[in-house]
């Protein structure tokens, strides 16, 4: 759903054809507000409905200590600071200076309602209850809603219903932060004489990669610098990291934005298996462990599902995380099996660990969080909505590296796809900063079994 606005007036159309038209009444889900606080203040000169059964599933939520709990608290604070002498009767409805008017609306009590096909034993059918309501009584309702059933339900009574995608970018025309360009081996050759050459191409980004390729089986891989505004070569690395080395094109170019200390924020994003989380975590061992460059490594995923707390299981926190964790203590014993052999693997694990340089962290407790030159790691972050990704890229202090990873084809978030995601997001509003660095992984590197896993199922 595009956040309704007040068409313009063409010629042949008059003022009370308009009025018709763009006067709509948007019934708001629970899971809308949820997913963005704001959402109430986006609809344009119209009429925003919030049912009873919407607040009352708000206050069970609000006690929940994650993004869902505090945009909860936030949206109730929110519609109570809107009822005041000036403003007028919430039941009536407020017009609030963004421009929508608001009113909360009390459902009937009732277990069936005449006319209404669903039992009224739920939240959501309540929600629909209202919209069934509302358009009985002749007002133009769209039922807004994140969730895919509710929307058929809506349909299926002749109810018009769409997503809320005020934060929504294209996961299939996502910048893929590479490119393949055709030059000639003259071009080539002057680059790998001169060590840079001008881009041959427009609408480069900021530490955009490109393959340079020429007919006579010439080719060289370049990223452009939004500084010098040329082609310039990767950082030479003159030996493994932490015993692995880039296996293709795609891991290189991921690999020298891992590395640069002036690019703070990197998106990597691919299938399983294409090394995303093993090349991230590797760059941080040497950036912490071998050049002293961050404080420590900080690594973190969402808690599937979301809104879930890692208090439900037994033990202390540190025992807790690591069954969330095991993906990320796994790959730190692959790197320490090729660094130290398998024999010694596990004592190198446990240095490693008691040197105090690598945290592990639930997304859940970053927020409030200040962590200066720290080396962070979000996995998963396909599961994060654009908010709570905010939430945790402000937390980045002074000399701070984030690296977001993830594939946003694989969410376990209900109320996520591939285009709403908070990974996808970050990559669609931060590609043009020079800051800012992503690499669009698609060769499995894991197994031959993975690759073909990920080309079929």
């Amino acid at each position: 759903m595009v956040v309704a606005q007040t068409p313009s007036i063409s010629e042949n159309q008059s003022v009370v054809e308009v009025k018709k038209v763009t006067r709509k009444t948007f019934v708001i889900d629970t899971n809308v507000l949820v997913y963005d606080a704001a959402a109430i203040q986006k609809f344009k000169d119209n009429d925003v409905v919030i049912p009873l059964s919407v607040l009352e599933e708000l206050d069970g939520l609000k006690r929940n200590n994650d993004e869902v709990g505090k945009n909860a608290r936030d949206v109730i604070r929110y519609i109570d600071s809107l009822k005041t002498e000036k403003t007028g009767d919430l039941h009536i409805g407020v017009v609030i200076p963004e421009g929508p008017k608001v009113r909360v609306y009390l459902e009937a009590k009732a277990d069936r309602m005449e006319g209404f096909p669903l039992l009224l034993d739920r939240s959501s059918n309540k929600f629909l209850l209202t919209a069934y309501l509302l358009k009985k009584q002749g007002e133009s309702v769209v039922i807004v809603s994140k969730d895919f059933v509710t929307r058929v339900k809506a349909e299926a009574m002749e109810l018009e219903a769409e997503d809320f995608a005020n934060l929504k970018s294209s996961y299939e025309e996502m910048y893929r932060g590479f490119r393949k360009v055709s030059v000639t081996k003259k071009d080539i050759d002057l680059f790998y004489k001169d060590g840079t050459l001008p881009p041959l191409e427009e609408g480069f980004r900021p530490n955009e990669y490109a393959l340079l390729a020429a007919a006579e089986n010439a080719s060289a891989v370049c990223k452009y610098s939004s500084k010098t505004k040329k082609l310039e070569p990767l950082i030479h690395v003159s030996k493994d990291i932490w015993g692995i080395q880039p296996l293709n094109m795609e891991q290189r170019c991921a690999v020298d934005l891992l590395l640069r200390d002036d690019i703070q924020l990197v998106t990597l994003i691919g299938p399983a298996g294409t090394g995303k989380t093993l090349l991230a975590l590797a760059c941080g061992m040497r950036k912490v462990f071998d050049e002293n460059v961050y404080s420590r490594i900080l690594i973190s995923r969402p808690i599937v599902p979301l809104g879930k707390d890692i208090g439900y299981l037994p033990g202390t926190k540190e025992e807790k995380l690591y069954h969330w964790m095991q993906p990320i203590y796994d790959n730190l014993e692959f790197l320490c099996a090729t660094t130290s052999g398998e024999a010694n693997s596990a004592a190198a694990l446990g240095f490693i660990m008691e040197s105090k340089k690598i945290e592990m962290e639930a997304v859940t407790y970053i927020r409030g969080r200040s962590l200066p030159k720290m080396y962070m790691i979000i996995d998963e972050a396909q599961n994060l909505t654009p908010h709570e990704v905010k939430t945790i890229i402000s937390r980045a202090g002074k000399g701070t590296k984030v690296i977001l990873t993830g594939d946003p084809t694989q969410i376990d978030n209900p109320y996520l796809d591939k285009d709403s995601n908070g990974l996808t997001y970050t990559v669609s509003r931060f590609k043009n900063q020079r800051i800012f660095g992503h690499m669009f992984l698609e060769k499995t590197e894991r197994s031959e079994l993975a690759s073909i896993a990920a080309e079929l199922l």
